[in-house]
């Protein structure tokens, strides 16, 4: 298989699958346990958006220092950061003190790891392959994501959350060691054109970072208020998840770097519609709600690989991939973060969970027209060349 000839992007890979072992296991647990630890549901929400907004405003503090040390330190910089949220998330009573350094940290990791990790992958990857490299690691991190959550689940009863989320601390902590022996990228110090050109990247992001909101955010706490707040059977329920999107990313990035991108939007776009009905009419049935969380998995391993070589291809091209990265990434979180204030709004007024989590129809749609540009641009220039 020529898409893993590039150990460099193996190296990646392993990094991410290492570091989905912990978003799969505490930090699928984030925004439930806030709400088992007394912050209300539209508070939850808040919660997420204000860490949102603090990511848009540090991320241009990220130039200057990739420009001086390069796009790998920050990757393992950002790696570190993103593991001292958990520590904190354990010791949240409410909404206080805690609450509020938990949302002032995680703003600071995830701005640094998330802008540097897609620019590093943007940078590294193969083009032709792109569709493989990105199946490939979403396989992964779902293939890691079937013993993580029960794993958690179980910790988080019998344990309890200080040494769940220690667990998850050190594990990603231990992510950062494939980095090690992978190259640095240099950050130019001037790149014409790079926040110009990051323009559609940014509209993409915007229309993800909305769907989000509902699709995943509002979800989470929709299933676990289902599931009767219970840990272990929210735990249960993501690995199902897993078992169920393991190996489809595979199938469509192939799918993609054979020039029938086109048609994979089509299938991204439709599953995601798809599963967002049946998520807003599975609320409160816990057998509905288990399936249509399942069904979630294949839409993953259907947009994600569909979306992100879009992006990163983009990227790879533009005049600076970390620049391009600040732009897209601010797109995310402006969109996410409106998403949530709006399904925040909408559970304090008394709307259903179903009204919250069909909000990110509106960002389906954008993102459907917009990939569907994208794509047919990239088909047909395939095809003049062939």
């Amino acid at each position: 298989m020529a898409f893993f000839r590039n150990t460099t992007v193996n190296l990646l890979n392993l990094h991410y699958g290492v570091h989905a072992l912990a978003l799969s296991g505490g930090g699928a647990f984030f925004a439930v346990f806030l709400l088992r630890a007394g912050v209300p549901a539209p508070g939850v929400l808040a919660s997420l958006a204000a860490i949102l907004i603090g990511r848009f405003c540090i991320r241009p503090f990220v130039l200057p220092l990739g420009k001086r040390f390069g796009l790998k330190p920050l990757v393992i910089a950002g790696t570190i950061l993103t593991a001292l949220q958990y520590p904190l998330l354990a010791e949240v009573d409410g909404v206080g003190w805690a609450l509020f350094a938990l949302c002032a940290v995680s703003s600071i990791g995830d701005t640094f790891y998330w802008t540097s990790y897609h620019a590093y992958f943007a940078s590294l990857g193969d083009s032709e392959h792109r569709g493989h490299q990105i199946g490939a690691r979403e396989a992964i991190a779902a293939l890691v994501g079937i013993a993580a959550p029960l794993l958690t689940g179980w910790a988080l009863v019998t344990l309890g959350p200080r040494i769940a989320f220690g667990v998850t601390a050190a594990v990603l902590m231990l992510s950062a060691l494939p980095l090690l022996w992978t190259p640095n990228i240099a950050v130019r110090d001037q790149a014409p054109g790079a926040f110009r050109a990051a323009l559609p990247g940014v509209l993409m992001f915007l229309a993800d970072g909305w769907i989000a909101s509902g699709y995943y955010f509002v979800w989470q706490i929709a299933l676990f208020i289902s599931l009767g707040e219970s840990f272990t059977a929210f735990g249960g329920a993501m690995a199902l998840a897993a078992v169920a999107g393991a190996v489809s990313g595979l199938l469509l990035g192939r799918f993609i770097d054979a020039g029938h991108g086109r048609w994979a939007v089509w299938l991204a776009s439709g599953s995601m519609a798809v599963t967002l009905l049946a998520r807003a009419a599975g609320y409160g049935d816990p057998a509905l709600a288990v399936a249509a969380n399942a069904a979630g998995a294949l839409v993953v391993a259907l947009y994600v690989p569909t979306v992100m070589t879009a992006v990163y291809n983009q990227a790879q091209v533009s005049p600076c991939a970390l620049r391009f990265h600040i732009a897209t990434e601010g797109g995310w979180d402006t969109g996410g973060a409106s998403g949530c204030l709006l399904a925040a709004a909408l559970l304090a007024m008394g709307a259903s969970f179903a009204a919250a989590i069909l909000i990110s129809m509106a960002g389906t749609a954008a993102a459907f027209f917009l990939l569907r540009r994208y794509y047919r641009a990239t088909d047909l220039a395939a095809a003049q060349i062939t």
